[in-house]
């Protein structure tokens, strides 16, 4: 067989795929694995929109091919959405909206829209690893911009060069955030929009997880600052507030000359969201709280567990206000690989190591909240049992 194309040969295996093969492995060993590694919710999806879903399959209109950019309905409802979560009421679901396959497909396919052999990306890091690894399919170059608990785990904009700024093509931002459960507020992202002005650069914040909150913390949206549309797009999804990883189905919504180019190129790759799913999505968009809010109370209490055997043990973690993460620094004597190694080996609990989202990423593992609170309690004791205290 011919070689494999180089674009694939230069990106590393991808991280959770990696993780679930572990978890298979010692589970087919007989051991009795608890994960904490994959963002994956354990929450059904709202009964409503399963029989929203159910309803509409019935309809033999919606087996014919959808359209690559979605129902006009389902982007008139991620329209309402913005206008009733955000106060964004000026958002057009005709040309600044399109329904992706999940807002993994469209954050990996806009690279393809705007960024030629050598072009140069801004990533966080550390970041969800899609935006790294897209970029370099695209044959892109990636510009770290390294986010540390000093500032928040913010990027420090002012301090990128400027002939590398002027040369960017896409600026990558996500908060609430992946994977450190870092928040902002509207002021961060009005420096955001005003650097992407100056230096021409698209704004590509991924708000997968806007609506996973706590502690009365309420996540902004970047299309909130006034003029944001003309430097910026922002990725939605139905996944996180509606638990519904395995439906694929979200949306990109914003400048209306990126959005018509991703919906141009998906045009020619894929062909839409099988519109029963988007019925179902529109539905949760439409009427968002109930099942936001009770996903709400159920991360908070397991975050609380968490947190708290956490710091039982040594740790000093403040809770996180946003998303079903928490990001906490590995103990002396540890890499991130090899904390991640001895807690499944001695404690059987699965934790993702930091260093899988970037270099600056080492020296901390990332847990989830998608267990149930009494696995999670058990997780930690088995913890405490494997590690004892810990010093760092």
């Amino acid at each position: 067989m011919k070689e494999l194309a180089k674009r694939i040969q230069q990106i590393p295996p991808y991280l959770f795929a990696d993780i679930e093969r572990k978890i298979a492995a010692a589970r087919e060993a007989g051991r009795d694995i608890i994960s904490l590694g994959i963002g994956d919710p354990d929450l059904p999806t709202p009964q409503r929109l399963v029989e929203e879903l159910c309803r509409t399959a019935h309809d033999a209109v919606n087996h014919q091919y959808p359209s690559s950019q979605g129902m006009l309905s389902f982007r008139q409802a991620v329209a309402e959405f913005y206008a009733k979560r955000f106060g964004v009421e000026d958002i057009d679901p005709a040309a600044e909206v399109c329904a992706l396959i999940g807002s993994k497909e469209g954050i990996a396919n806009i690279n393809y829209c705007f960024v030629d052999t050598g072009d140069i990306n801004l990533i966080p890091d550390p970041s969800y690893p899609v935006y790294a690894t897209a970029t370099m399919l695209a044959g892109g170059v990636c510009y770290s911009l390294p986010l540390d608990a000093s500032r928040g785990f913010l990027p420090d904009l002012a301090a990128i060069p400027g002939n590398i700024a002027d040369r960017a093509k896409l600026l990558w931002l996500n908060y609430p955030n992946n994977p450190t459960g870092a928040v902002t507020d509207l002021a961060f992202f009005e420096e955001a929009v005003a650097f992407a002005r100056r230096h021409d650069v698209l704004i590509c914040h991924d708000n997968a997880y806007s609506e996973m909150t706590y502690d009365g913390y309420i996540a902004p949206s970047i299309l909130q600052v006034p003029g944001a549309k003309e430097v910026a797009v922002e990725f939605g999804s139905c996944s996180k507030p509606f638990n519904m990883t395995g439906w694929r189905i979200g949306f990109i919504a914003g400048n209306a000359r990126a959005v018509n180019a991703l919906a141009t190129y998906k045009s020619n790759v894929d062909s839409g969201v099988f519109q029963a799913v988007q019925y179902a999505g529109q539905m949760g968009l439409l009427d968002p709280e109930q099942a936001v809010s009770e996903s709400r109370a159920k991360y908070a209490a397991r975050r609380d567990i968490l947190v708290g055997g956490l710091n039982e043990m040594g740790w000093n973690l403040a809770s996180p206000k946003g998303t079903f993460y928490v990001w906490a620094p590995v103990p002396k004597g540890f890499s991130s690989a090899s904390f991640a190694e001895y807690i499944l080996d001695e404690a059987q609990v699965v934790i993702t190591p930091g260093s899988g989202y970037g270099p600056a990423g080492e020296g901390y593992f990332r847990a989830t909240l998608t267990t149930e609170e009494n696995r999670m309690a058990e997780a930690i004791a088995r913890m405490k049992n494997a590690l004892g205290s810990v010093t760092f």
